[in-house]
């Protein structure tokens, strides 16, 4: 079956915002007497908001209500935003060049305060016909959740679309609801092998991505 639909994830993929997540959430969890797991950062990357913020106040001993957590950590987060968007160079043409073949979806991890910060810094919000963020599905990535709903959205069944990731937990999610997954490695948090096994595709950068490679999935 070809590709009939693109659905892309945000952080490491779009915005090379992963750094920041870490160093906002160590930070976080530092300042309130905590300490990060050794599995802390490779878990917390795909994991929706309600799940992060219950995982720093739970697991890394921070001791608020993890609502709390949550807004004091996207209210950080959207700082840095205000100060420097990290948009990943030539990932906002590539959008825009996929999109004028195939219908195109976002499906991400971030809270939708800091999705809709993006794509309206970004001048993407026009493109992607489907925006949502794993808030609004019971559970987060590795879940194929959010990009199950993605795909009834978009009105393409799951096994027709192509999804667009960098994590381990956003390649499991993808391969999990059972889309054509496309890999593009983020250099300071590679994809564990098991999940990178589960991409079609693999290109270093979004801009190297082409209508052409995926019509060929």
């Amino acid at each position: 079956m070809s590709v009939e639909a693109v659905v892309f994830d945000l952080d490491g993929v779009i915005i090379d915002s992963e750094e920041t997540w870490e160093e906002v959430r160590r930070g976080y969890v530092a300042a309130h007497g905590g300490s990060f797991l050794p599995d802390t950062q490779t878990r917390l990357m795909g994991m929706s908001t309600p799940e992060w913020s219950r995982h720093l106040a739970e697991d890394c001993g921070v001791g608020l209500p993890p609502e709390q957590v949550a807004d004091e950590v996207l209210a950080a987060m959207a700082e840095h935003y205000r100060e420097h968007l990290p948009l990943i160079p030539g990932a906002v043409d590539a959008v825009r060049r996929i999109a004028a073949t195939y219908p195109v979806g976002l499906a991400s991890s971030s809270a939708r305060i800091l999705i809709d910060s993006v794509l309206a810094s970004s001048g993407l919000a026009p493109v992607f016909q489907v925006v949502l963020s794993t808030e609004e599905v019971p559970r987060g990535k590795p879940a194929p959740d959010v990009y199950l709903l993605a795909a009834s959205k978009l009105g393409i069944p799951a096994e027709k679309c192509a999804a667009v990731e960098d994590s381990s937990n956003g390649l499991r999610s993808a391969a999990a609801a059972g889309m054509r997954v496309v890999c593009v490695p983020h250099g300071v948090y590679p994809p564990a092998e098991d999940a990178l096994a589960q991409a079609a595709l693999v290109v270093p950068s979004l801009a190297e991505l082409s209508a052409d490679a995926l019509a060929a999935l």
